[in-house]
C-alpha cells in the first residue's frame, strides 16, 4: 500500500513518513497541495495524510481538488494540524484529524486503524 504525506514541515513529514514505512507502507511525500496533485497523477495512495496550512496550496484546497475527481474522491484523508493553528473542526471531508503537538505516532496508529481498519494492521505484520 502507498501513503501520501503532504506537509511543509520537514520534521512532521519525516516523522509521519518514518512511522508509515514501519507499518509497511511505501511513502510518497510533498511539501504542499500542488506538489501532492502532481504525485497523484502517477500514484494512487491508500491514504493521504495532509497538513492544513501550507504555501502554494492549502490542505483545504487539496481536499477540494481530491473530492472533485472520481479517481481520488474515495481516498481516506487524515489531517495533521497544530492545535494553535486555528484548525477548523468543521472540516468534515477528512476521515480523521490528529494534532502535531500530541504524541503523533499514537494518534496516527488510531487514525490508520479507523480509516483503513484491519488492512493497516495486516500490512504491519508482513
Amino acid at each position: 500500500m502507498v501513503a501520501l504525506v503532504v506537509d511543509d514541515s520537514m520534521l512532521i513529514r519525516y516523522t509521519v513518513c518514518r512511522f508509515l514505512e514501519h507499518r509497511g507502507f511505501a511513502v510518497e511525500s510533498a511539501t504542499n497541495g500542488a506538489d501532492a496533485l502532481e504525485i497523484l497523477t502517477r500514484v494512487q495512495p491508500a491514504v493521504i495524510v495532509t497538513d492544513m496550512q501550507m504555501p502554494k496550496m492549502s490542505g483545504s484546497e487539496l481536499i477540494t481538488a481530491l473530492k472533485d475527481k472520481p479517481e481520488t474522491a474515495a481516498i481516506p484523508i487524515i489531517i495533521v494540524a497544530g492545535r494553535a493553528s486555528g484548525f477548523d473542526q468543521t472540516e468534515k471531508r477528512a476521515n480523521f484529524a490528529i494534532y502535531k503537538d500530541i504524541d503523533i505516532e499514537t494518534q496516527l496508529a488510531k487514525a490508520l486503524d479507523a480509516v483503513l481498519g484491519k488492512a493497516s494492521r495486516a500490512q504491519a505484520g508482513k
